[in-house]
């Protein structure tokens, strides 16, 4: 192994790290970080087995998780069997976009569940509140995702 494949291989499991720690899958972890940081972005299953040294079950497992959160697609090689996992194109801009989903659910439920428990209890005044926050923190997601789209947008002009 090159000494620049050597320091690609420590940042894998360094970024591996950090996503783990945050709550994803330590497998997908590891394969999100190998295809974020090879040369095209995309890598076969075999490359990412030999790559990260786990086992073909094990990225074909990491690679169902990343589908299902949309942080990777599958692509046929052309004229071949093969499939490569792809990062989708603005990856962090659309995993940012679904949260927007989801908090607009979790705060029509929590509105829901501070109408039954009555506006005038704690636990109803918690779950108003909690509401409110989630209502929040979604108009500045969609003002900071629009900030980031004017901000490329300027760079790729400049």
């Amino acid at each position: 192994m090159s000494g620049n494949e050597e320091a690609i291989s420590r940042f894998v499991e360094r970024f591996a790290s950090e996503l783990t720690e945050a709550g994803m899958q330590r497998m997908a972890s590891r394969v999100f970080a190998a295809l974020l940081a090879s040369e095209s972005g995309s890598m076969t299953s075999q490359e990412l087995a030999e790559q990260l040294r786990i086992s073909p079950a094990a990225v074909s497992g990491a690679v169902r998780y990343l589908s299902q959160v949309n942080m990777v697609g599958r692509e046929r090689e052309p004229g071949s069997r093969r499939d490569r996992y792809v990062l989708h194109n603005e990856l962090w801009y659309e995993a940012f976009a679904n949260r927007d989903q989801i908090l607009t659910r979790w705060e029509k439920v929590l509105r829901d569940g501070a109408d039954v428990l009555g506006p005038g209890t704690p636990a109803g005044t918690r779950m108003a509140e909690t509401a409110e926050f989630f209502e929040f923190v979604q108009r500045e997601l969609l003002a900071m995702m629009d900030r980031w789209r004017a901000h490329k947008a300027a760079r790729a002009d400049g």
